[in-house]
């Protein structure tokens, strides 16, 4: 027979493995064979006894309870116990952060001491300093730091990553200190408050290992779709003394409108060219050489200033590129295995961003294609098994339909693509899933 084993649910009640620990005691008391073997391959005093040695045996509730509690991987039932209570306690605690309670996490904190260094929800966001510090919440971080907490540093920084600036401000005060790469969170999240404050106090542009580029490639690369945010942080840089080119690609960056207007104007053909993905991410900027930088969704080498407006979410230089005539059709490049080739109207279905919806209808209004379709593939180092993503002859809306992470594809652009072309059908799509 097979044996029990199982996991703690999220939000786990001690009732249920006392519950538990009853039924299985009521299952040895009536003798079935499901019951002894449990208790033959978990309590120690029962291994390798016969069925008839257990029947006759003496086994109590405490004996149940042992058992169940090493189905669930605990030593014993005190410790099956102290950690439901301690996850109760946690859940308890995040509530009461995220509702600014201060007396409540204060009760609960020193009634359970030692959560006072366990991260409540994510190794990221950290023990309850840390988790108050991402949602701003001063009072509860002053309140806990007299408790014996010792996560300053990392309050810090997710502080800073947050934009949190008053509890930045008091952890500083009370001994954090700019360490290499505390710009490192800034510059992911775009956030040009915390990067400010940062330039201010003197903290070092670099990462932790002292590279002065890295902060800049991650402002260049990272899966945020800030435009007014990414525009600041990037003139935060310029006056921490970095040198930019003076090239269309670093203006669409900078969001510099009158930059970009000056090059269409000088160069007409600007409008069509196709951007291979180390014009877009420059190594002399501190990107990787290798083609494979930066964060996106719907592929973007060898895409033009349109498919790119989509991806970055750049809603005036959307809007700047279709008066001056950019091709809502335009293809990508086809690379040597055939992938590519796709149109604006795709990088609006699988995006991440705010203004996709309306760029996708904006595209529609001006004759995008719903029925064209091509090969995409694109690879997902966001998966359980990180590996290739293939669409293969897939219109936009089945290139939306069949992308594995759901949670990238644009509800509202996908609903106007499939309204535009009620013939888009999903058995015609041949894409693979998410494979390692």
């Amino acid at each position: 027979m097979a044996t029990v084993s199982r996991d703690l649910p999220e939000r786990p009640h001690l009732d249920v493995p006392k519950r538990e620990a009853r039924s299985l005691l009521k299952d040895w008391r009536a003798n079935l064979p499901e019951a002894l073997d449990r208790i033959r391959k978990r309590h120690p005093r029962f291994r390798d006894a016969s069925d008839a040695s257990i029947s006759a045996g003496k086994f109590l509730l405490n004996d149940a309870q042992l058992v169940v509690a090493r189905e669930y991987g605990f030593s014993n039932w005190a410790e099956l116990k102290q950690r439901i209570n301690a996850r109760m306690v946690a859940g308890l605690l995040l509530a009461a952060i995220r509702n600014d309670d201060r007396e409540t996490v204060v009760r609960l904190l020193r009634a359970s001491p030692d959560l006072l260094h366990l991260p409540l929800w994510s190794g990221n966001w950290g023990p309850p300093m840390s988790h108050a510090a991402n949602l701003g919440r001063l009072e509860i971080i002053k309140a806990i730091a007299p408790l014996g907490a010792r996560d300053h540093q990392h309050a810090f920084d997710r502080a800073l990553l947050q934009g949190k600036l008053e509890c930045a401000r008091w952890l500083h005060e009370q001994g954090a200190r700019l360490t290499p790469g505390i710009v490192m969170g800034s510059c992911e999240t775009l956030n040009p408050a915390g990067l400010g404050f940062l330039a201010d106090l003197g903290a070092p542009f670099s990462d932790d290992k002292g590279n002065r580029l890295a902060p800049l490639a991650l402002v260049l690369e990272t899966y945020g779709r800030n435009p007014p945010g990414k525009h600041a942080v990037l003139e935060i840089f310029s006056r921490q003394g970095y040198a930019f080119p003076d090239s269309p690609m670093m203006a669409f960056h900078r969001g510099d409108l009158d930059r970009l207007r000056s090059f269409l104007r000088q160069d007409p053909g600007l409008i069509g060219q196709r951007f291979s993905s180390v014009e877009i991410y420059p190594p002399e900027l501190g990107c990787a050489k290798d083609g494979r930088s930066g964060m996106h969704w719907t592929p973007i080498d060898g895409t033009t200033l349109l498919h790119l407006a989509i991806d970055f979410d750049e809603e005036d230089i959307f809007e700047l590129l279709l008066d001056h005539g950019a091709d809502v059709n335009a293809r990508a490049n086809v690379d040597a295995q055939g992938f590519g080739g796709h149109t604006p109207l795709y990088n609006a279905v699988v995006s991440h961003g705010k203004h996709q919806g309306s760029m996708a209808r904006k595209l529609l209004e001006r004759g995008a294609s719903t029925t064209v379709r091509v090969s995409l593939r694109k690879f997902l180092d966001w998966c359980e098994t990180p590996g290739w993503h293939e669409a293969r002859d897939v219109t936009p809306a089945e290139w939306g339909r069949t992308f594995p992470e759901k949670g990238w594809v644009n509800a509202e652009a996908l609903r106007l693509v499939e309204s535009n072309n009620p013939a888009n059908s999903p058995t015609r799509s041949r894409a693979d899933k998410c494979q390692g």
